[in-house]
């Protein structure tokens, strides 16, 4: 099972549904997909969908999950490498008005640079990315991890 989160940003974030959606009309994907769409208003015959998901419930479809492919928020990349998941993140970007700033790709990089996550970023092939995911051995993650806490206490106290 992949499961894709979106988060809670007041903003829809339609490309990376419709991506996803595609994958697995074209069988690049042919496992159960389940979609936490948040404010996204989207609705599909390949998936499984729901708005929000209560934390509970997030942990089950987290442990459940082979891959989890995420926006690029904190909270859902952390719930991702605390569940020892292999990730692919996909940050929203300004310019399709999927947020107010590009911030997400700074946090998507810090979390490529430190080896815990595969990105897609706008343009790349989503197949290659996907390929790769399966043969990616991702960084261990510790949440005592004291740099990547760092940095991202830095980032947030930049904004």
């Amino acid at each position: 099972m992949i499961l894709v989160l979106l988060g809670t940003h007041e903003l829809p974030f339609t490309r990376l549904v419709k991506e996803v959606e595609h994958q697995i009309h074209t069988g690049v994907i042919n496992e159960e997909v389940i979609v936490q769409l948040g404010n996204t208003k989207y609705n599909s015959e390949y998936f499984k969908s729901f708005d929000f998901i209560t934390p509970d419930l997030l942990e089950k479809y987290c442990n459940k999950a082979e891959y989890i492919i995420t926006h690029a928020g904190e909270g859902s990349i952390m719930n991702g490498l605390l569940c020892n998941k292999k990730l692919i993140v996909c940050p929203r970007l300004k310019k399709y008005g999927e947020h107010n700033d590009d911030h997400q790709v700074e946090i998507a990089n810090k979390f490529l640079n430190a080896g815990y996550v595969l990105v897609l970023n706008d343009g790349d092939s989503f197949k290659e990315i996907f390929n790769n995911l399966k043969a990616f051995s991702p960084k261990r993650y510790s949440i005592m991890n004291k740099q990547l806490i760092e940095d991202i206490k830095n980032y947030i106290n930049m904004t």
